[in-house]
């Protein structure tokens, strides 16, 4: 198996800028870089726009040049009922001439029909400016498995649009290695990395899409590499040599080691489970 290749993501140190994100995954090692420059609006979050301020573009663009950390991709340009097209192309087109290769996305409606068709111009848009979309399916959003994620990339129909596999939202939804291994490679350009508990019964999906555990541990407790119950290994050897995005949001941690700490560990802890 080729090299194991690795990107930092912004939610394990979120909040931090993305030149200091850039600085960060340069001293720990890690192969690329994975911005949040499409805002989720969230309470408190700070928002890093590029494609709206040209100043910050160019700080962008200088520190992928300074530490040789390539842009992988960007995100969060996920699908509602009700979409705002431009937002996302304006982004995409940044993102485009910063060197990413790939957008993620994720599906916030049961709407199938509605959630084709709004990913489907989503996908289009981003083919627009030479980038993939890759679409993550959780147990409580609108694609929730790995089966309604195949058969909306199916339905799509774009040779661009892809799966994205987190390991922590694929152990929760009940999604094996051997599911994974069956699976054609054509679906997949990357996977998000990271561990968690289990549940109270031992097993790593949890009856109610809704649990404290499942929403808590995505959010801000998810584990180092190794230190849960999710089949990490047999997920990352099932897909083969993909780029790893280590999203591994911990307050915790990150109080105690700080956020360059924190994304060290978890590079770390990665490296010495896989290589």
């Amino acid at each position: 198996m080729d090299k194991r290749r690795y990107s930092l993501a912004y939610l394990t140190i979120p909040g931090t800028d993305p030149v200091e994100q850039i600085r960060i995954a340069k001293a720990c090692g890690y192969d690329y870089v994975s911005l949040r420059t499409i805002p989720m609006h969230l309470v408190g979050e700070p928002e890093f726009l590029p494609d709206r301020d040209e100043v910050l573009f160019k700080l962008i663009k200088s520190a992928l040049t300074e530490y040789g950390i390539p842009l992988m991709d960007i995100e969060l340009a996920r699908v509602f009922d009700f979409v705002e097209f431009e937002e996302y192309k304006s982004a995409f087109d940044a993102a485009a001439r910063l060197g990413a290769t790939d957008v993620l996305g994720s599906v916030w409606t049961r709407n199938r029909a509605r959630y084709t068709e709004n990913a489907g111009r989503i996908a289009d848009l981003a083919a627009e400016f030479g980038l993939n979309y890759n679409i993550e399916f959780l147990p409580w959003a609108g694609v929730r498995n790995l089966q309604e994620a195949i058969t909306l990339i199916d339905d799509l129909g774009r040779n661009n649009a892809c799966i994205m596999v987190d390991t922590l939202h694929a152990g929760r939804a009940g999604v094996t290695a051997d599911e994974l291994k069956r699976t054609p490679k054509k679906y997949f350009r990357f996977m998000h990395l990271c561990d968690g508990p289990a549940g109270p019964d031992g097993d790593p999906v949890l009856g109610n899409i809704n649990d404290e555990l499942m929403l808590k541990t995505a959010r801000e407790t998810r584990l180092y590499p190794g230190d849960g119950c999710m089949d990490i290994r047999g997920m990352a050897d099932a897909l083969g040599s993909l780029p790893l995005s280590i999203e591994l949001p911990n307050l915790k941690e990150i109080g105690i080691r700080g956020r360059e700490g924190h994304a060290r560990e978890c590079l770390r802890k990665a490296k010495e489970l896989l290589g």
